[in-house]
């Protein structure tokens, strides 16, 4: 039954006449199904592009799954008027979008990058269902013109078979990503449900040794060597101890980390390592009549085929096809392959990648250079510090070259900008002594006889005088001591001095003094001082004030005898004053990969063991993308 619904998914009709109703199912790509309608009928109208057309095996009663109409071709002859629709799996749908510009996942799990791009549907369509594998690979995309292609890529790096597994049956659809089985669960026998059976042996496209290189150019493309013990190669020695050394160059620059494309390249010498034995069988799909499991033969699968040209063979369908499910249900053809990838699908995967290569940012080489000219000592080393970017692709070199110089100062007066008050005291008391030698014997002379003299300019009058009289009293006591015939008895005598002047003039004279030759000696014996110092303290205040600047260039006169380096800690061989060219790389941080770290600060650091004037520089070459950032 063939049921059409608009692109709401809503049924419209259901084509009863359809007739030449097919599918093909392969593994881990788009599935197909085509049917034709009579010219003449008017559910031709309802066939619209991109309308969904649902599909099931009326037979069986299996659900074949739901497409979307695609091309149409319109016949009409003499034997035949009719139009066959052809189309494709609504897994088609994940091609309406795009991923513009570049886009990264780093380390996550398979089920969250799966996520990450169904998250950039416009409509979202699809969900995720089951995810049977848990690996941190790092995916990167740029300018994908739909989402499906980078949704394949996502299990291409994995080593063990995998299967994409859809559910259509409720909305929004399930996309799966599981591990399919590994013992045959199905048979095909002659004689039973074998009716044909082609085998092809292709040796041609053997490839037992892979040199893998992935985005950039040149030096700076993509190797496995720093992830494969620095061996830019994979190889399978049963392989080449066969069939000799057959090497392949395979180029895939989407892939940024060796260990991922190391991955993806195991994956791929496993299957190109042996020669492709691929089955082309057309068989009876007896699980119609029989409706047990050995005999369901569906894509994905294991089956075990019994023949006795060729004996007993297990290998996984890869491709299940009916070419007509009314007309004749029982006819099955199948494509059973022990690989299923070969050189011609390698290579139409690479066109594809060359058309994405040409909107595909591949990067530059820069150089770089960080100075530093300032003192050092041994306390204070000269730093240099460096940012590397997170979208850094490689670092291809970074050279430290370093002089040393005699230390330089620059003096000049510092400017108070207010007064202080500096004290300080003594402990306490302190008594201080001091002793001569013994005794001293100083003498002075003068040279002779010498004569001073002085001169009154002329003569001088000096004039005094009270300012009024004087009464002097006086008197002899009563009874006093005399000859006691003679009692003069007690009186008194008053005496009176009137107001008057004195007035003295003094000549003009001079005087002269003669100091005769003479000499002085003076003898000082044995002695000490002593002297005793209180407990004080002394303040002293400044005020503020300015000094004149001094102006100019000083240097040490001496060098250092010795520089060591570090580089992010690590420490460089050697103690020499100067170098050219030393690499720092192999003294970098580096990451779990062995990469030098990205997004993150490094040092380094030269440290002399005296006074000294560093001058240098790191040169760096970095090959870049231009993934960031606008283009202004």
């Amino acid at each position: 039954m063939i049921k059409i619904l608009n692109k709401q998914r809503q049924p419209v009709v259901i084509l009863e006449n359809a007739y030449k109703i097919s599918y093909e199912k392969r593994l881990n790509e788009i599935w197909g199904v085509s049917f034709c309608l009579p010219l003449s009928d008017p559910k031709n109208a309802e066939c619209k592009p991109l309308n969904f057309v649902e599909v099931t095996d009326d037979m069986t009663g299996e659900y074949i799954g739901l497409y979307r109409i695609a091309p149409s071709q319109t016949t009409k002859d003499e034997s035949e008027d009719e139009v066959l629709y052809e189309c494709d799996h609504v897994l088609s749908t994940l091609m309406d979008n795009v991923l513009f510009r570049y886009h990264e996942t780093t380390n996550l799990p398979t089920s969250e990058v799966i996520q990450f791009l169904l998250e950039k549907q416009t409509v979202k369509h699809w969900r995720l269902g089951h995810c049977d594998f848990k690996r941190y690979f790092s995916y990167s995309w740029e300018n994908e013109s739909g989402l499906l292609a980078p949704l394949f890529s996502i299990a291409e790096p994995f080593d063990v078979p995998y299967q994409w597994t859809f559910d259509t049956t409720s909305y929004p659809w399930t996309l799966n990503l599981v591990v399919p089985e590994s013992e045959a669960t199905c048979e095909l026998r002659y004689g039973k449900n074998l009716a044909i059976i082609e085998r092809t042996v292709d040796p041609t496209n053997i490839v037992n040794r892979i040199y893998p290189l992935g985005s950039g150019e040149g030096v700076n493309q993509l190797t496995i060597e720093k992830v494969n013990g620095d061996i830019p190669y994979l190889e399978d020695a049963t392989s080449i101890q066969k069939y000799g050394v057959l090497p392949y160059v395979w180029v895939d620059r989407r892939y940024t980390r060796p260990g991922e494309m190391k991955a993806s390249a195991q994956a791929l010498l496993k299957e190109w390592s042996v020669p492709k034995i691929s089955y082309r069988v057309k068989a009876v799909d007896l699980s119609v009549l029989t409706g047990v499991s050995i005999d369901q033969l569906k894509v994905g699968k294991v089956v075990r085929i019994i023949d006795p040209d060729f004996g007993v063979i297990e290998a996984r369908i890869v491709s299940e096809k009916k070419g007509d499910i009314a007309g004749a249900p029982d006819d099955i053809e199948l494509d059973i392959a022990n690989k299923t990838e070969d050189m011609g699908g390698t290579a139409a995967d690479i066109q594809r990648r060359q058309e994405v290569n040409e909107v595909y940012s591949q990067g530059a080489t820069n150089l770089l250079a960080y100075s530093y000219n300032d003192n050092a000592d041994a306390d204070y080393p000269a730093v240099i510090r460096f940012y590397l970017p997170d979208d850094l692709v490689r670092v291809n070199q970074l050279l430290l070259t370093f002089e040393t110089t005699n230390f330089r100062a620059y003096s000049k007066a510092a400017i108070s900008t207010a007064a202080k008050t500096a004290t300080s005291s003594s402990g306490g008391g302190t008594t201080v002594s001091s002793s001569s030698g013994g005794g001293s014997v100083v003498s002075s002379s003068s040279g002779g006889g010498t004569t001073v003299s002085s001169s009154a300019g002329g003569g001088t009058t000096a004039t005094s005088s009270t300012s009024k009289f004087m009464e002097i009293l006086t008197g002899v006591p009563e009874n006093s001591v005399g000859d006691p015939n003679d009692n003069y008895g007690y009186h008194l005598h008053m005496l009176s001095i009137p107001g008057h002047n004195h007035s003295v003039t003094i000549a003009p004279h001079s005087h002269s003094v003669t100091v005769a030759n003479h000499s002085h000696s003076v003898t000082l014996p044995a002695h000490s001082h002593s002297v005793t110092i209180a407990a004080h303290s002394h303040n002293v205040e400044i005020p503020g004030h300015g000094h004149d600047l001094l102006y100019g260039v000083y240097e040490h006169d001496t060098l250092p005898s010795q520089v060591t380096i570090k580089v992010d800690g690590r420490a460089v061989p050697g103690t020499a004053t100067s170098g050219d060219n030393i690499d720092l790389i192999p003294f970098l941080a580096k990451d779990s990969d062995g990469k030098v770290r990205r997004g993150a600060w490094h040092t380094v650091e030269l440290t002399p063991n005296g006074l000294a004037r560093i001058n240098a520089q790191v040169i760096s070459r970095l090959f870049i993308q231009s993934r960031t950032g606008g283009n202004y």
